[in-house]
């Protein structure tokens, strides 16, 4: 039970850095258009790097571990290209339109992008993650020696998650309560998908079925950040802006990466 409730703490605490970092949205003004910008382009970078980087290698050593070389490339790009369809046609299926009253600030269709593009955001960020609570949750239940650094880098990620999901929301509405609600939900799928993933999914969570999960997460958050949060920074800001907050937050997250080694 104590091993329980601590990997249970562990990614609780994981979590709620994404709410942490969707406070960084409201502490600034909703006409700062540089920062949306800036930060836009900063949390691109991080899915990218992140999904590029890290997950998508896990993906593929898990896969290729299991199907062989050949094989496991095979499911790995296809696991990728798999979440980017998936992520495409819910983006088509989200209504563009639901509520006319939601957006009162709208008046070129921008902030109705916006919105959409926060609330996919938080479904990409909460899809990841689901496995990765899971992944994190196992750790702390067979090794807590290594259960804190890994949860430590897990919550540097989510801080910048945290800004992806809350600054197009707030700048949509108007609203820190529900930028910072969508930025909270969707951090609570880690501890959710730590509990429900060790107590349902463990005995039939093979690695197969792990490593093409997480290269469907690659994709879909590649795509979020090229169909979604790239485009609309530019489109706030000067093209530079854009491009230097994507540099730095694949920097950032580079960092965070090398630090846990």
């Amino acid at each position: 039970m104590n091993d329980f409730l601590f990997a249970s703490a562990l990614t609780l605490f994981a979590g709620l850095a994404t709410g942490a970092g969707s406070l960084l949205a409201l502490t600034t003004r909703r006409t700062d258009a540089k920062f949306l910008s800036v930060s836009l382009g900063f949390s691109a970078g991080v899915m990218i790097y992140v999904s590029l980087v890290e997950i998508f290698v896990k993906a593929q050593d898990s896969l290729v571990a299991v199907l062989g070389a050949r094989a496991g490339a095979w499911a790995t790009v296809g696991g990728v290209f798999g979440g980017i369809l998936l992520i495409a046609v819910i983006d088509r299926l989200v209504p563009a339109r639901a509520n006319p009253h939601e957006y009162p600030h709208d008046d070129d269709g921008r902030s109705r992008r916006l919105m959409r593009m926060g609330t996919m955001t938080a479904l990409a960020i909460a899809l990841h993650n689901f496995p990765e609570g899971f992944a994190t949750f196992v750790v702390a239940m067979q090794e807590p020696s290594l259960a804190i650094p890994v949860v430590v880098a897990i919550a540097l990620h989510n801080v910048p998650e945290g800004v992806a999901v809350s600054v197009p929301i707030h700048h949509a509405t108007g609203s820190r309560r529900k930028a910072f609600q969508w930025s909270f939900l969707s951090g609570l799928a880690e501890p959710v998908g730590g509990i429900l993933g060790y107590l349902l999914l463990r005995p039939f969570m093979t690695d197969t079925v792990f490593g093409v999960v997480f290269a469907g997460v690659a994709g879909i958050m590649v795509f979020v950040s090229l169909d979604k949060l790239l485009p609309t920074a530019r489109e706030y800001g000067e093209h530079h802006l854009s491009i230097y907050g994507l540099v730095a937050g694949m920097g950032v997250m580079a960092l965070s990466l090398l630090l846990f080694l």
